[in-house]
C-alpha cells in the first residue's frame, strides 16, 4: 500500500521544483522530504528522482504517480465536503487569497456578513497578486482565491481549478484635480507627456496599460512604480501623476480624482476559483455566495458623485 503522505511530497516536487521548496511549503526539513521520497522509492520499488546537477528531476514512473496522486487528493478532498455537506451546521476555516482592490472593496463587507451569518467559519485572508495566487490555490495553500482579468488578457489557467464569475468593473484615465499642467487631459492621447504610476513589470495590469497607451500612439513616461493603489491614488490626486484605475479601488471613499472614460469602455473582470474537490465544502459555497452579495453591493464611482469626466470615444 502507498503512503500518501509520501506521494503528496512526490507531488510537491513536481509542482515546487526543489526539496528545499517543498520542506519551506510543508514545514518539514530537507533532509526529511529526502528521506521520505527515498522511502517511497522503496516503497514501489523502481528510481524515482535523478539528481540533476545540484536539482533533482523526477523520472517518467514519477510522473505517473504525480498525475494518480492529483486523482486521490481531488478525491479525498471531495470526500470531506460531502461529509461536511452532510452536517446541519456550516463550519470549517476558510483560506483566501486576494489581491489588493477586492480586499479593500469586497472583503469588509464579506467578512462581516460571514460573522454574522456562519459564525462557526473561520475564514483567513492573505493578500497575493492574482496570478500567484492562483497557482499557490492549485498547490493548495488556499482553499479559494479572488482574482483578476484584463481585457484580452486571460489568467493563467490549471488544472483543477474551476472559475466563477464574481463581478466587472470599469477601468478609466485617473487625473489630478489640483492645478497642474494635467488639467487640460481629456483622454489618454493627451496624457502622452504626462508622468504615469503604473504596477511592476510583470503584472497583468502593467501590461495592459502599456498596451492602450502603445495603441493610443504613444509609449508612457513610467516614472512610478508601486503595486500599492492606495500609493498611486496618492500619487495622482497630489498632482505628480496619471494612470489607468478600475473602478473596485474608489469603493468606499470619495474620489478626489478625474475620471475619465475610455474608447471602448473596457471592463476588468474579477472571479473566484477553488479546487473542483473543494468547491462543494459548505463553507466555501457560503463565503462564495457572501462574495457575491458583497460584489452587488460595491456603490459605482457614479453613484458617488465623483469629479468626473467623459473621454473622448
Amino acid at each position: 500500500m502507498l503512503d500518501l503522505r509520501r506521494l503528496r511530497l512526490l507531488r510537491e516536487l513536481h509542482l515546487r521544483g526543489t526539496l528545499a521548496e517543498v520542506a519551506a511549503a510543508l514545514s518539514y526539513s530537507p533532509s526529511s522530504v529526502s528521506q521520505q521520497l527515498a522511502l517511497l522509492e522503496k516503497e514501489v520499488g523502481v528510481e524515482l528522482l535523478r539528481k540533476t546537477g545540484r536539482r533533482v528531476s523526477l523520472t517518467p514512473q514519477a510522473e505517473v504517480l504525480v498525475a494518480h496522486t492529483a486523482e486521490l487528493l481531488e478525491t479525498l478532498e471531495r470526500a470531506e465536503a460531502d461529509l461536511a455537506a452532510s452536517l446541519t451546521t456550516v463550519t470549517g476555516t476558510v483560506r483566501v487569497a486576494v489581491f489588493q482592490s477586492a480586499a479593500l472593496a469586497l472583503m469588509p463587507g464579506a467578512l462581516r456578513a460571514m460573522t454574522q451569518d456562519y459564525p462557526d467559519v473561520r475564514v483567513e485572508m492573505v493578500q497575493r497578486e492574482p496570478e500567484r495566487a492562483l497557482y499557490e490555490t492549485f498547490a493548495r495553500e488556499f482553499d479559494l482565491v479572488i482574482a483578476e482579468q484584463y481585457p484580452g488578457h486571460a489568467a493563467p489557467r490549471h488544472p483543477e481549478l474551476d472559475s466563477v464569475p464574481l463581478t466587472t468593473d470599469a477601468i478609466r484615465l485617473a487625473v489630478p484635480t489640483v492645478p497642474t499642467g494635467m488639467q487640460a487631459i481629456s483622454s489618454v492621447q493627451d496624457a502622452a507627456e504626462a508622468a504615469w504610476v503604473m504596477e511592476p513589470r510583470g503584472a497583468a495590469s502593467r501590461h495592459w496599460a502599456e498596451q492602450v497607451c502603445r495603441l493610443a500612439g504613444f509609449e508612457p513616461d513610467v516614472r512610478y512604480e508601486t503595486a500599492d493603489l492606495q500609493a498611486q491614488i496618492r500619487l495622482i490626486e497630489s498632482g505628480n501623476a496619471v494612470a489607468l484605475m478600475p473602478d473596485l479601488v474608489w469603493t468606499g471613499r470619495n474620489v478626489p480624482v478625474r475620471l475619465l472614460d475610455l474608447p471602448d469602455a473596457p471592463r476588468r473582470s474579477v472571479f473566484t476559483s477553488a479546487r473542483r474537490g473543494g468547491a462543494r465544502r459548505p463553507a466555501v459555497l457560503a463565503f462564495r455566495d457572501v462574495l457575491a452579495g458583497a460584489a452587488s453591493a460595491v456603490r459605482r464611482p457614479e453613484e458617488q458623485d465623483p469629479p468626473r469626466s467623459r473621454g473622448v470615444r
